[in-house]
């Protein structure tokens, strides 16, 4: 097989860490299918491990292909793959590394199809910012109605879903961002929100019941005491945030894990306007490495896009 395109990370650093490279189409293993990559999400977790901030948490053979999700065209089925098909439209996260490139094997267990309302580059916005916000908003108990939500970095790709799937559940949501943000975020159904730029956000909000930290560093450090006594920080942001966990206070790292089912129902849900799914660029697959600074020094509302057909 031909070699193909990928954004590969040679070694832990800046952005001239990342560079489009030629390399070795793989080859799908039993229960794989190969995926020809029409799109993919770039997100915060592409820097961190650049720069080498989660290589503790999830240590690494470098060089290695950067990219957590994906949405293209199933071209070829492994062994045991049961339900899709060589042309499905598919979507989903890899549960790992290697979505930017071309031709990427996945777990068939990692996909569900892409409705067919929805484009590529939709498709490739949601798998980890949906199921992430999803999870991460349930994993410490079910929501309550009436339970005091806030979350930190909420206008970013995650945060906006976390807003929304917050709300329909009947919690009071609170949602800290910068204050140019306040509309999008109230249209969402943020209940109030904290603006970052306008003040410190302790004094606006205390007896929180459920914190979701997609930010963290000293955001972190300053949310524990607006807890309610028995409230919890779920944290996507800061891997030692359990050894870091002040006495008498819960604190959970959570990882996102791949839920094909309730993806397909949310990406159902965007496609007939139920839930928003905010895209803040599209870029081409060359402009990658720059992207993913991007994202590192110039926050968005909503999610970047790589199309790999520009």
């Amino acid at each position: 097989m031909n070699n193909i395109h990928a954004a590969v990370l040679n070694q832990y650093g800046g952005p001239d860490s990342v560079k489009i490279s030629s390399i070795a189409a793989p080859a799908a293993r039993d229960a794989q299918v190969l995926v020809r990559v029409h799109a993919a999400g770039i997100n915060g977790l592409d820097w961190k491990v650049r720069e080498g901030y989660v290589r503790d948490a999830f240590p690494l053979q470098l060089p290695i292909v950067l990219g957590i999700e994906l949405a293209g065209v199933v071209e070829h089925v492994g062994a045991g793959v049961r339900e899709l098909r060589k042309g499905d439209r598919v979507m989903g996260p890899l549960g790992g590394l290697g979505a930017y490139a071309g031709l990427v094997a996945v777990d068939e267990a990692n996909l569900c199809r892409v409705p067919d309302a929805l484009s590529f580059d939709a498709a490739a916005a949601l798998p980890v910012a949906s199921g992430a916000a999803w999870q991460s908003l349930n994993v410490a108990g079910p929501i309550k109605r009436g339970q005091r939500i806030l979350i930190h970095g909420a206008a970013g790709g995650l945060g906006g879903f976390a807003v929304q799937f917050a709300h329909r559940a009947g919690a009071l949501v609170f949602a800290a961002a910068s204050g140019s943000d306040a509309d999008y975020l109230r249209d969402l159904g943020a209940d109030q929100v904290i603006a970052y730029d306008s003040g410190p956000f302790e004094g606006a909000v205390s007896d929180i019941d459920l914190v979701l930290d997609y930010v963290g560093g000293d955001l972190l450090n300053r949310t524990w005491p607006v807890l309610a006594d028995d409230g919890v920080i779920v944290s996507t942001a800061s891997p030692t945030i359990a050894m870091n966990t002040p006495a008498g206070r819960r604190g959970l790292w959570f990882v996102n894990k791949p839920d094909p089912a309730r993806l397909h129902a949310i990406a159902e849900d965007v496609a007939n306007g139920t839930l928003k799914s905010k895209i803040a660029a599209v870029v081409a697959f060359e402009e990658l490495p720059a992207a993913i600074e991007r994202n590192r020094t110039q926050p968005q509302i909503g999610k970047t896009v790589a199309n790999f057909l520009l």
